[in-house]
């Protein structure tokens, strides 16, 4: 199947689809490695409550409260 063969996505006909997407801010992106640094652990203030972010054995992160 060549690119012209693939159908195209609906589109809004007033481009409302594209203007809306450009007006959506951007996440923000922040590594794991960014917020741990060399700790495997660190507490994070949300609220006036503090949560731990652990890093695990097998390279997942949970984070309780």
């Amino acid at each position: 199947m060549t690119a012209a063969d693939k159908p195209l996505a609906p589109r809004e006909p007033d481009g409302t689809r594209d203007l809306a997407a450009s007006l959506r801010p951007r996440r923000r992106e922040i590594t794991s490695a960014e917020l741990l640094g060399d700790d495997r652990e660190i507490q994070i203030r949300h609220a006036n409550e503090i949560y731990t972010l652990r890093q695990t054995n097998k390279g997942k992160l949970i984070l309780t409260k």
